[in-house]
């Protein structure tokens, strides 16, 4: 997708839905087009890889997140971005970022500015990693995953299935004659930037640093907290094989695009404490993070393009945002299937502000209960 198919996305992504006036359950008026002034307080994205089609999981998430978007400030809106993470290069097949993009397309998920490419982006990753070791919060690998297995075995660390044993902190006092392959980011010594913090906290308590261990409330999870030292250990910055770490590329991308609000699958929860670590080292902003249901294979394994899901079938792409938003608790509109897209996009829009609002009301009378 060249630079004018991009503005061209971005011009017809700011002409918004309207609701029928039949449609007065969940919707009072049209949703207006988005402003400069509202779109300062609200900017999302949704960063698919692209290692294959869109599948029924992937299409949860970018509802979500577009919906979100499209949801802020009472249903005036905020901005909603389209990144391409495209930085583990190997993995990425030739054309799905463009196949992608027409499915978000058809499925009316227009972005409100040209999408950026990963790829194209390695100079911004060189200068934070490069800032992380000028603080001493960064520091070469020499190990290997046959060095780091046999690290654990040794400390009586068996491997588990689907689960990543912590880092063992080889290589963190020097790589002793042997060659760097990696850099990682030094868990175990990080000292937060207390002022940093205590400004995130002031500006919306959603998450604290104490030693390692990071507390952060997610929009739909609620309170989550993790030992980052001792559950993931010192973790990688960029590889062996040279390519970025996601933790790295992610991080790097939200502060530069000013993203505000992450919506993504709950498969990545896991990963927001160390990118808040980094975004506190790096002296970023923390996003707000809300992680949406899984969608799982018949085997119970959550659907992904590395177990085989199947492409979006969009010849009915009004069916497949359906499925999407009952996976998301969200009512069918009450003209469905007879609705457009447009309408039913604008329909939902009202759906899951209600839901959000009310949730956000959950989670601020438990903390009172705490």
């Amino acid at each position: 997708m060249g630079q004018e198919d991009g503005k061209k996305w971005a011009a017809a992504a700011h002409s918004q839905p309207t609701i029928p006036k039949s449609d007065r359950l969940l919707a009072h008026a049209p949703i207006p087009a988005t402003t400069p002034a509202q779109s300062l307080h609200y900017r999302g994205r949704f960063a698919p890889s692209p290692t294959g089609p869109l599948h029924a999981g992937s299409l949860v998430a970018a509802l979500a997140s577009w919906l979100d978007a499209r949801a802020w400030h009472g249903g005036r809106g905020g901005r909603w971005l389209v990144r391409i993470e495209d930085v583990d290069t190997p993995r990425c097949v030739p054309g799905a970022a463009e196949h992608i993009l027409q499915q978000l397309a058809t499925c009316g998920l227009l972005p409100d500015e040209p999408p950026v490419w990963q790829s194209q982006r390695s100079a911004l990753y060189q200068a934070a990693l490069d800032q992380l070791i000028t603080q001493g919060q960064a520091y070469p690998c020499a190990c290997s995953r046959k060095d780091i297995a046999a690290a654990l075995r040794a400390l009586g660390h068996a491997p588990e299935r689907h689960a990543t044993l912590p880092y063992p902190g080889t290589c963190r006092d020097g790589l002793h004659g042997r060659p760097a392959r990696a850099w990682r980011f030094r868990v175990a010594e990080f000292k937060p930037n207390q002022a940093l913090v205590q400004m995130q906290q002031a500006q919306g308590a959603h998450f604290s640093i104490a030693s390692n261990t990071v507390h952060w409330q997610d929009r739909r999870l609620g309170a989550q907290v993790q030992d980052v030292a001792q559950e993931v250990g010192d973790f990688v910055l960029r590889r062996a094989d040279g390519l970025w770490a996601y933790q790295l590329a992610v991080v790097v991308d939200d502060a530069a695009q000013g993203i505000t609000h992450v919506v993504r699958g709950a498969d990545l929860a896991d990963n927001t404490p160390r990118q808040i670590l980094l975004q506190n080292a790096l002296g970023l902003p923390t996003p707000r993070y809300l992680h949406t249901p899984l969608v799982c294979a018949a085997n119970g394994e959550k659907l992904s393009k590395q177990n085989g899901a199947a492409a979006l079938d969009l010849r009915e792409p009004l069916r497949a945002l359906g499925e999407a938003a009952h996976v998301l608790g969200l009512p069918a509109p009450p003209t469905l299937p007879h609705s457009s897209i447009p309408e039913a996009l604008a329909w939902w829009v009202q759906a899951w502000l209600h839901k959000t609002t009310m949730q956000t009301r959950e989670h601020a009378v438990l903390s009172t209960l705490v």
